[in-house]
């Protein structure tokens, strides 16, 4: 399925009465743990996610067996390829554990104290699963250049579902938030740089064959990883002995504002009504923490 085949994504024309009726756990964090994000751009917290586990599972599973009701599904592996490489993007109005989950857990929180925030804007949702069988790298890339927003303080709060070994986990390169580069996004189906309709970012050094330092561990069932948006991160080939799946959210902070990519945005999100400079309109976006 391509993303002009997707359903919309916004059913709820405006979230505030959520917000107001809702509440949001407080995750207070060492300032260790933000030192470390603010040097490396990514920070391991184990456990911080355990009682939200079963009911993600539950959300992504439905995402997975109908996907073409839900928002931005995309299959990432060809025909010949073994295994399943999905994701999807945008589905926190439609799924309900999605919705509960970012509405009540301490992903804002958490999100705003690593930013060094006074506050964190919700941008979006991202569901993954790599089945067992998989043997199909994510390829380095940031997530920054592939999103409508530019900015320094940013979150992506990835929390894992399964026992992932350090093999197939997620990787990051240490510090590559702070290098000043944008780089070219890539798809995950082959590994190329988008098309652009401008001037062409640099493509992604190949990380593998240099020195740079590379940070790899285990992950457990409701560990979260929270990166900045612009730190280099991917995973190996090596294959999936069992499915590895992850549910994200994506958090702004109070520089963060909406821009015009020369190449596709992924997700493709249109029809904001959002001039250049501007915040992220709340109604849509909301602003969840404080």
């Amino acid at each position: 399925m391509t993303h002009d085949d997707t359903v919309p994504w916004q059913v709820i024309d405006d979230v505030g009465p959520l917000v107001r009726a809702t509440h949001r756990r407080d995750f207070p964090v060492t300032d260790a743990i933000i030192d470390t994000y603010r040097r490396d751009g990514v920070v391991h917290v184990p456990g911080a996610f355990v009682e939200w586990v079963d009911p993600l599972r539950a959300g992504l599973d439905r995402n997975m067996a109908s996907p073409a009701g839900y928002a931005f599904p995309s299959e990432n592996l060809s025909a010949d390829e073994p295994g399943r490489f999905f994701e999807s993007y945008c589905n926190w109005q439609r799924i309900g554990e999605y919705l509960a989950f970012v509405l009540s857990s301490g992903a804002a929180s958490l999100a705003a104290r690593l930013m060094e925030s006074p506050s964190a804007q919700f941008f979006h949702d991202h569901a993954f699963s790599k089945e067992g069988g998989t043997a199909k790298a994510t390829p380095w890339h940031q997530d920054l250049p592939y999103y409508c927003v530019d900015g320094t303080r940013t979150a992506s709060v990835y929390v894992s579902l399964d026992d992932a070994p350090a093999e197939t986990a997620i990787r990051f390169v240490r510090g590559s938030h702070r290098w000043g580069d944008t780089f070219a996004p890539r798809r995950f189906v082959d590994g190329h740089d988008y098309p652009t309709d401008g001037p062409s970012l640099p493509t992604v050094p190949d990380i593998d064959d240099d020195s740079r330092d590379v940070i790899s561990g285990r992950l457990e069932p409701g560990d979260a990883v929270v990166f900045d948006f612009r730190t280099l991160h991917g995973s190996t080939a090596a294959p999936v002995e069992r499915r590895r799946r992850a549910f994200s959210t994506r958090w702004l902070g109070e520089d963060v504002v909406y821009c015009e990519r020369p190449s596709p945005t992924s997700p493709p999100l249109t029809d904001l009504e959002t001039a250049p400079g501007a915040h992220l309109p709340e109604d849509r976006f909301p602003i969840l923490w404080p």
